[in-house]
């Protein structure tokens, strides 16, 4: 497929669309996950983890992306990742971190890589079905999206910091999220299609009841 061509074009401007989707997600996990961090670290957690999160993405679409498809277990297992990567997220305390800031940076840049690659499994599925298996198509729009992942992420740390209560929505997305990915693996996806939607509301609340408790048995 020729990229200025206009079959290439419109698969172009498919990928942004769903790329751009993804990134509204991205930006709540990468901010969440750098908002303990001093003023100075925040930049560099966001900077980083977006480029783990998009080179393990382009990784997944150029050698995972049939085995990703069809893997068993593999969406159930990575959604109920994300359910403790909310949970986590909104349960820890800035008081209560008092390791050095080089790896509280670490920790940061990993929860945003492994994170953001469990949610990008079925962006990346999308994206190269969307590109014919055209790989420097999925690459470009990939990057195009990094400029808007990295400025959503700085607003949702300033926002977190004005508004705390906003955590709660965000490991509420992560729970919705998680939950979603989990039913619809091939495992058990026949079996709990009926109740997707419960499951969903159930994670969720999950996320935000457990995540209220920590914090309340830690004070």
């Amino acid at each position: 497929m020729d990229i200025l061509s206009i079959q290439g074009l419109l698969a172009m401007l498919q990928i942004i669309v769903i790329d751009i989707l993804l990134a509204g997600d991205n930006a709540i996990v990468i901010g969440m996950a750098a908002r303990n961090l001093p003023a100075h670290l925040q930049k560099k957690a966001i900077f980083w983890g977006t480029a783990g999160a998009i080179i393990l993405r382009l990784v997944m679409a150029f050698l995972f992306v049939e085995a990703l498809n069809n893997i068993p277990a593999l969406r159930l297992v990575g959604g109920i990742l994300l359910l403790w990567i909310g949970y986590k997220l909104v349960a820890d305390d800035e008081s209560e971190h008092n390791i050095e800031a080089k790896d509280n940076l670490r920790a940061a840049i990993t929860t945003i890589v492994i994170a953001d690659g469990i949610m990008g499994i079925d962006n990346v599925i999308g994206v190269v079905g969307a590109a014919g298996g055209h790989m420097t198509m999925v690459a470009i729009g990939m990057l195009i999206t990094v400029p808007i992942i990295i400025y959503g992420s700085t607003l949702f740390v300033k926002v977190i910091e004005r508004f705390p209560i906003i955590l709660y929505a965000g490991g509420g997305i992560l729970g919705w999220v998680g939950a979603g990915m989990a039913v619809e693996d091939t495992l058990i996806a026949h079996s709990v299609e009926p109740y997707a939607l419960f499951i969903k509301i159930a994670a969720v609340i999950l996320v935000v009841g457990a995540s209220l408790v920590a914090k309340k048995l830690k004070k």
